[in-house]
């Protein structure tokens, strides 16, 4: 700089040394673009959408990133998969989600205690089909899926079992075959009553690869550095317009049958879902006739996105120990803005348009919902004179327990 000169002396401009990261750099400054050109044009003008999908962007990066630090199939862990945080494709407000990589044809063992949840499953996947029908998310067909609370426990109710493409020779223990091109276990942990059950433990090893693991190869963290700008773009734009397609197909204020047959669903799961459009003095009055026999069933909220809404701090989900038939046997289920005051309320939190999503697993029957809208004010009419009344206080207290509850659970 010259004796004089009012110019502040530019920052270096520094090469980028490390291979793959300014590539995922690009690839992220233009994926909120793309999510949003599949958004009608009065959303992608929103500065509220706009900011929304930058979160959810921001939350399929975080989800691969987990992913990429942790994915090493001859040493695998579970790390998060989804979760409140995590919200990526609406998930389960009672299920914590995990996932390990694996590598195929390894052989694996898996240990932990069961506790007493009563849905625990452990399903393989594999590499998503490698064509799709453009604008059609496609994670491939329904993979086996294994339930731990039907392993052996000893005394202390702890467990021990085998994965591999073959059962070991001379083993008498509990053994999952694994399919050839399995490359990811997802544990869902499906608790209903939250705070009272107890959560399961597990820890997974390759038997058939070097206890020890050495520092990964340069070459091995470019290669999950490169995969990072895909993944993550598949995953954030994967259901970004699933609930305008609902629209577009006429399901608001009405529900339909929800077919996750090739979206990795839980096999023996049956889904219903449509999208919801009401103002704030408008409710929708969800009835349904109680399956005799259910392992569980739960209904959710989403907003415009396809992310759960907030479960933690509002009444936006609602499973078999938190919503109760009436005498009749008829589950009815309120969803508004405005507390009604009664318990099976769902709470849109500020959402006027969004899904109401629900799932019937193990049930004897899979009724679809009927689906009634009403004043807000007239809610108290259509529902059965016995429906109890919740105050402000109670619905308080309530929402605090649920949060401390949820909060107890373990996310890793």
């Amino acid at each position: 700089m010259t004796a004089g000169s009012t110019h502040a002396a530019q920052p270096e401009q520094l090469p980028n040394a490390v291979a793959g990261w300014d590539e995922l750099i690009d690839a992220m400054r233009d994926l909120p673009g793309r999510m949003l050109a599949k958004l009608p044009a009065a959303a992608r003008s929103d500065p509220q959408m706009q900011q929304e999908i930058g979160r959810l962007a921001l939350a399929a990066l975080a989800a691969c990133t987990i992913d990429a630090l942790g994915s090493d199939g001859d040493h695998p862990s579970f790390v998060p998969q989804i979760n409140h945080i995590l919200n990526i494709g609406q998930p389960n407000a009672d299920t914590s989600y995990r996932s390990a990589r694996i590598t195929p044809g390894g052989t694996y063992r898996l240990r932990g205690r069961r506790g007493s949840l009563r849905m625990v499953r452990i399903a393989q996947s594999g590499p998503p089909p490698a064509h799709t029908t453009p604008g059609q998310p496609n994670l491939g067909p329904q993979r086996i899926d294994h339930d731990v609370n039907a392993l052996r426990c000893t005394a202390d109710g702890c467990f021990d079992v085998i994965l591999s493409p073959s059962r070991p020779t001379g083993y008498e223990g509990d053994w999952w075959p694994l399919q050839p091109t399995a490359n990811r276990l997802l544990l869902r942990m499906v608790s209903a009553d939250w705070g009272k059950e107890i959560e399961p433990t597990f820890s997974i090893e390759r038997l058939d690869a070097p206890v020890q693991r050495p520092s990964p190869p340069a070459a091995e963290l470019e290669r999950r550095l490169r995969a990072l700008p895909s993944a993550t773009a598949f995953i954030a734009q994967m259901f970004v317009d699933h609930v305008q397609r609902l629209r577009d197909e006429g399901f608001i204020n009405k529900l339909k049958v929800f077919d996750v047959s090739q979206l990795g669903g839980l096999a023996g799961q049956f889904y219903y879902e449509g999208a919801y459009d009401l103002r704030d003095d408008e409710a929708l009055i969800i009835e349904a006739k109680v399956p005799e026999k259910c392992l569980y069933r739960s209904l959710i909220l989403t907003n415009d996105l396809y992310e759960t809404t907030d479960w933690y701090n509002n009444q936006s989900s609602l499973n078999d120990t938190q919503a109760l038939p009436d005498r009749d046997g008829i589950l009815r289920v309120v969803v508004c803005a405005l507390d009604p005051g009664v318990p099976n309320w769902l709470d849109t939190a500020g959402y006027q348009t969004g899904v109401v999503q629900g799932r019937w697993a193990e049930c004897d029957t899979q009724p679809i919902p009927s689906v009634v809208k009403v004043a807000w004010a007239d809610v108290r009419k259509v529902l059965p004179v016995e429906t109890p009344s919740v105050t402000r206080e109670q619905r308080e207290s309530l929402i605090r327990a649920r949060r401390t509850a949820l909060q107890h659970r373990p996310l890793w």
